[in-house]
């Protein structure tokens, strides 16, 4: 199968930022108009729609991805993959969406959580279905290597579901957001099963393959990734679900605002891994362990760097942002978010040695360690949340998220690489403490919210990264070595500074760079309180 690896995962980082955005602007409105208590009662269903769907989706979009991306030589082989994980989808989908209904029918649903939740259910056993042929028609399309297609297919569902879904919740509340996933949903179906038709016939789910064709190997496969799946699932959801559990809708909701900022923290190390899982099964098929080292080492640091500075910044802002981001009802969101914070950085840090991992292919020691963090989550979650409720969610989450990297470090080793080959965890954990006192205390000083805003996160990355080139986290060529592969002009501008800070070719950084670096960033932070001073003084002297 011809195709651009590159141009993959471009698509797929290009969909994941305008996601991200999307979501960034339509959070807050939906928190303002479903209120505390609505927004919690929408993310528990979110929540456990997620786990359910786990079962009903998994294996046919991975295994529909990765069958079609063999290309083997049988006979209409593609035509027999599509039918045979359409007919697989139909099915569990039908199952899925049945059991839904007759739990909402005989009370199961009013015992477990709450009469008020029973109609919900009715349309979450709607939204299986759609939301069954929505992720089986991406999936496909990416087996196809159409990724041109899949992602903006992703797009489209973000697009529909805020265009939908605000209105709707302005007016109907929770059922309105639900009915914005289920328009969404469909829409992408539709299209997306339109442009598979366009490559294959869907005529062919009436195809019969022959004995030969691997049945069981294709229902069995990938048994290990859905468990998998479904752990790293239980870390993101379960806290929600045994939250809603033990106190009210108001806390659930303020407690997912909270999760919504922290997770904001993941997006690099979402990119990251997308480029990893491709990178390195290569690698991994030529042996090639210690370049594997000093990639997968090479981005854990550079993921800490990126998420440590996101997140002293956040913790920093967290007073001022919370409130303008989801309003002032949202306050309460500020506490556990400062508690989630450590926890999503270890999680963030996690992501890279995992997406190597996978790349090997033996997902045993990935699988014991995502188990074990589970574990310890939804131990401490039982223990913490009846008694303390969300700063309990959040401490056990933030313990659970942070183990994360613990464990996956210890399965990295087992796998065959050494992930902190070059991560200099501890000159980049100096950085974030060095540079973590002055960008608080900048936006300490700065009274205004929206000028702290404007002020502290481009003032506090120059500090932060003026400590990291000054305690050797960062070599001084590094960030242009990044920027060299970027299209001209930026590209070749950066690769010829690359070359003009590694000075002779031995690969050290000029002495004098540092030097200068070092003033730079005392700059930097002196200008910076003084801004913060000044700006205080001005508000305390106004009428």
């Amino acid at each position: 199968m011809n195709r651009s690896i590159a141009s993959g995962v471009f698509s797929v980082v290009s969909a994941k930022v305008v996601v991200l955005v999307l979501t960034a602007i339509s959070t807050p409105l939906l928190y303002r108009f479903l209120g505390a208590s609505g927004y919690g009662e929408y993310a528990f269903l979110m929540s456990v729609f997620a786990i359910y769907m786990i079962f009903v989706s998994s294996g046919i979009t991975d295994g529909v991805r990765k069958f079609l991306a063999e290309d083997r030589n049988a006979t209409n082989w593609s035509e027999h993959v599509v039918g045979f994980y359409f007919r697989l989808a139909v099915g569990l989908a039908a199952v899925g969406a049945v059991l839904l209904v007759l739990a909402a029918q005989f009370g199961v649903v009013s015992i477990a959580f709450g009469e008020e939740f029973t109609i919900y259910f009715y349309v979450l056993a709607v939204l299986v279905v759609t939301a069954q042929f929505r992720d089986y028609a991406r999936k496909t399309l990416m087996g196809f290597g159409l990724e041109r297609y899949s992602e903006p297919l992703k797009i489209l569902d973000k697009v529909g579901f805020v265009a939908v879904a605000l209105p709707l919740a302005y007016v109907f509340g929770v059922m309105g957001a639900l009915a914005g996933h289920l328009a969404a949903s469909l829409l992408v179906a539709v299209a997306g099963l339109i442009i598979v038709h366009r490559r294959i016939s869907l005529s062919c789910i009436y195809s019969k393959p022959t004995e030969r064709f691997p049945r069981t190997k294709m229902l069995t496969f990938n048994s290990m990734s859905i468990v998998l799946v479904f752990l790293l699932m239980s870390l993101y959801h379960i806290d929600i679900v045994m939250l809603q559990h033990f106190r009210e809708s108001a806390d659930v909701g303020n407690y997912r605002a909270a999760l919504v900022l922290a997770e904001f923290l993941w997006f690099v190390p979402l990119a990251i891994q997308t480029v990893f899982v491709h990178s390195t099964s290569e690698l991994w098929s030529q042996n090639r362990h210690r370049k594997i080292s000093e990639l997968a080492s090479k981005a854990t640091r550079y993921t800490f760097l990126l998420t440590a500075v996101m997140a002293v910044g956040l913790a920093a802002l967290a007073d001022v942002a919370v409130p303008i981001y989801f309003g002032s009802e949202a306050t309460p969101a500020i506490a556990p978010l400062l508690l989630l914070l450590p926890g999503a950085l270890g999680f963030a840090l996690a992501r890279p040695i995992l997406a190597v991992s996978q790349g090997e292919g033996t997902l045993r020691y990935p699988v014991a360690a995502t188990a074990a963090a589970a574990l310890i989550n939804v131990v401490l979650n039982v223990a913490l949340i009846p008694r303390y409720g969300m700063h309990g969610a959040a401490v056990a989450t933030s313990v659970g998220y942070g183990t994360m990297f613990v464990f996956h470090c210890w399965a990295a080793r087992h796998v065959g690489f050494d992930p902190l080959a070059d991560a200099r965890i501890g000159r980049v954990a100096l950085t974030t403490v060095l540079a973590g006192a002055p960008i608080v205390a900048l936006a300490t000083a700065i009274s205004s919210p929206w000028l702290a805003l404007a002020v502290v996160p481009p003032v506090g990355f120059a500090i932060f990264v003026a400590f990291a080139l000054l305690v050797g986290a960062l070599d001084p060529a590094e960030p242009f070595e990044v920027l060299s592969i970027f299209p001209d002009p930026i590209g070749s501008m950066a690769a010829s500074i690359q070359g003009r800070l590694e000075g002779d070719g031995d690969g050290q950084p000029r002495s004098w760079y540092q030097h200068l670096l070092f003033v730079a960033g005392l700059s930097l932070l002196v200008s910076g309180l003084a801004l913060g001073v000044l700006e205080t003084d001005a508000l305390l002297v106004s009428p």
